[in-house]
């Protein structure tokens, strides 16, 4: 690594439980908070001095940010080089829709083909430096398919479970990368239950999202790669496909994090952070709406964008705070409409992307119509994934002979 980490350079701090503010220990091992069994969240030392000038001849890699990451010694980073994806302009449906700047963080050329690679690399570092010899996780797929690869990589045991209906593509990798794979019916709320059955001796780490502090440690990295791939300016809207909502509440996390240390000229306001969900499983935009006092029941059903089939996220207060905070929306997009966003994203800009990325941009398009967003605003998409490991649930859509 060309990054040196330890205690004296790296500034973490504490945890604390994302609801009542209980603070905890960073340095043992921590899942939920004991206090409200909740989502804990890494805190750094405030007023250190980390400037940004430090950047500049570091590794194109997520752990550039190494100062503001929770791992404390450089041997127990388990990389395979994830982060610093580009920032695409798409100047044709920008010429199409009229637009002044329309701009994809394309998430699909991490390691494992999708952001996931930053979340479980993070993950699997700190499981190796608190000394665990194995994880399990329950996945819609590409988390899985992440876990799987670093766990590889750092010689530690991998369990997944995820459901029957995933494509075939998610599958056959974890195979390949040696893991142990549970097929279940059900969605991801269900592939957690099986989880918790298959560790109920705690034999496992379990780094299901949220479910312990480091993979938002690791997704928040997307946000500081958006404000220095940008010179140091933010863009007026940000929209991002929001299942377990890890992503969403990462980058906000980042944006925070970078005004303390000055990295962020005081007069720049943040982005409105909009969570785009799937039809089908749309429990933000229920408890939005006051049809819902939270998501603990709702029941969602499958879509072709598998991250986004997850119904009774852990995170959703952070989401919802986030959004809030943000002065962002939620809103959310039939498989129907995914479709027709793929079609439109490769034809015009040559991008295979995930379906999650397709609803990010079909979102667009219902916002700039209703005028929540502008067309002279700056817009960020994120595409999470590869749509090449979607091809099973693509299949129907053409045939060719």
């Amino acid at each position: 690594m060309a990054t040196t980490i330890d205690k004296q350079i790296n500034h973490l701090s504490t945890l604390t439980c994302s609801r009542c503010g209980t603070p905890y220990s960073a340095f043992q091992k921590q899942t939920v908070s004991p206090c409200c069994h909740m989502p804990l969240l890494v805190q750094y030392l405030k007023g250190i001095h980390f400037p940004k000038s430090e950047l500049k001849h570091r590794e194109g890699t997520m752990w550039r940010y190494a100062e503001m990451l929770p791992v404390l010694h450089p041997e127990n980073i388990v990389s395979l080089g994830e982060g610093f994806t580009p920032i695409l302009s798409l100047k044709n449906l920008s010429a199409k829709y009229e637009l002044s700047t329309l701009l994809l963080k394309d998430e699909g050329q991490n390691p494992t083909g999708s952001f996931k690679a930053r979340g479980l690399s993070m993950a699997i570092s700190k499981a190796k430096e608190h000394g665990v010899e194995g994880c399990i996780i329950p996945t819609a797929g590409n988390a899985g398919v992440a876990m799987a690869a670093y766990c590889a990589k750092a010689g530690m045991r991998a369990t997944v479970v995820m459901p029957r209906h995933t494509p075939k593509a998610f599958k056959e990798e974890c195979y390949w990368y040696g893991t142990e794979v549970v097929l279940i019916d059900g969605l991801i709320n269900d592939c957690a239950a099986k989880v918790k059955e298959l560790n109920q001796h705690g034999e496992l780490l379990d780094v299901s999202t949220l479910k312990e502090p480091y993979r938002l440690e690791g997704k928040k990295t997307m946000g500081y790669e958006i404000a220095e791939q940008l010179s140091w300016t933010l863009p007026d809207v940000i929209l991002y496909p929001a299942g377990g909502g890890t992503g969403l509440i990462g980058i906000w996390k980042a944006f925070k994090e970078m005004q303390q240390l000055g990295w962020l000229d005081a007069t720049i306001k943040l982005p409105r952070m909009v969570a785009v969900q799937a039809a089908n499983c749309q429990p933000l935009i229920e408890t939005l709406a006051g049809r819902q006092p939270n998501a603990q029941n709702y029941v969602g059903k499958p879509t072709i964008a598998n991250g986004l089939a997850v119904p009774r996220p852990l995170g959703e207060a952070i989401m919802l705070q986030t959004i809030e905070e943000s002065g962002g929306t939620a809103i959310s997009i039939t498989d129907a409409e995914m479709i027709t966003g793929l079609k439109e994203l490769g034809a015009a800009e040559g991008l295979f992307v995930a379906p999650e990325g397709a609803a990010v941009w079909m979102a667009t398009r219902k916002l700039l119509a209703s005028g929540l967003i502008s067309p002279d605003e700056k817009i960020l998409l994120l595409n999470t994934g590869s749509g090449q490991k979607y091809m099973d649930n693509l299949s129907d859509v053409y045939s060719l002979e």
